[in-house]
């Protein structure tokens, strides 16, 4: 057993156990897979982090991610807390502002900014509508009136999100999924606000196969969910969305257009600051 500098913190939220947790072994060296896997399991958060030296020579680390079901090749709130984290730990960027993260779908390119992270959207490993069959089933799970849905598609950047537009924000608050029936699938649910509000768009994710029914503030869905917009048309500026309401939480993602990249961040707070025994 080795002690290893560890924090908990906070993604998505300016106050503190409003947003989605996220456990970080701010040095993961010598750590064996399925030691990392045995951790996460422990840690029962929806992702586990494990920070180690980079591979790629432009990175500034690499990132490991898990799931107490299994590991993951990008993550959003686990990208931006465990950034977070680290620049706490006196991280120091190769370039200055910003970091490069090396995780499994290659680099991710982060931004600080106050007390914001953002990273740069990846591009889609699988994007467009979503089959009848798959799409059938995702309006199953979910448990709603197919005259609610506007549209199903895959915003799929790693984890394999399938995506299902619905005509409000209530609409989605309203869920009452299968998860049983869901079993592998992840599906993704959105819906928009009024006019006027502080949000712009209501969203949910469900991934039961992993381990986590629903999980709280996601930054991979919501970078998809971008990806798709943007590409469509739905969106075309700057916009806020909210996630957690369902389970008494507060998260707010900003998605922002800039320099040729769509810039998917939010808040972050540290809760717990520590060492584990690994």
């Amino acid at each position: 057993m080795v002690s290893r500098p560890f924090a908990q913190v906070d993604v998505f939220s300016t106050t503190p156990l409003r947003g989605n947790p996220v456990a970080v072994v701010l040095d993961g060296a010598g750590l064996r897979d399925d030691e990392m896997r045995a951790f996460a399991r422990w840690t029962n958060l929806s992702e586990t982090t494990f920070l180690l030296p980079p591979r790629h020579p432009d990175a500034d680390y690499l990132l490991r991610i898990f799931t107490p079901g299994g590991e993951l090749p990008f993550a959003g709130h686990p990208t931006l807390g465990s950034a977070h984290a680290w620049l706490e730990s006196a991280g120091s960027p190769r370039t200055p502002g910003g970091i490069v993260q090396e995780c499994g779908i290659g680099l991710v390119r982060l931004r600080a900014t106050g007390d914001t992270i953002a990273f740069a959207a990846p591009p889609l490993i699988r994007e467009g509508p979503a089959d009848p069959v798959d799409a059938a089933r995702a309006i199953a799970v979910l448990g709603v009136d197919p005259r609610q849905v506007v549209d199903v598609q895959w915003a799929d950047n790693g984890p394999g999100w399938l995506a299902v537009l619905l005509d409000s924000a209530e609409t989605v608050l309203a869920l009452r999924p299968d998860f049983v029936a869901m079993g592998s699938l992840k599906v993704g649910a959105v819906g928009p606000h009024p006019a006027g509000g502080g949000s712009q768009w209501e969203v949910r994710a469900f991934v039961p196969g992993i381990g986590v029914p629903e999980d709280p503030v996601t930054g991979s869905l919501n970078a998809g969910l971008a990806r798709w917009f943007f590409r469509d048309g739905i969106a075309d500026g700057p916009y806020v969305a909210s996630q957690g309401a369902a389970l008494g939480r507060r998260g707010r993602i900003t998605v922002r257009p800039e320099d040729g990249e769509l810039w998917v961040g939010g808040a972050s707070t540290t809760v717990v600051r520590g060492s584990v025994e690994l």
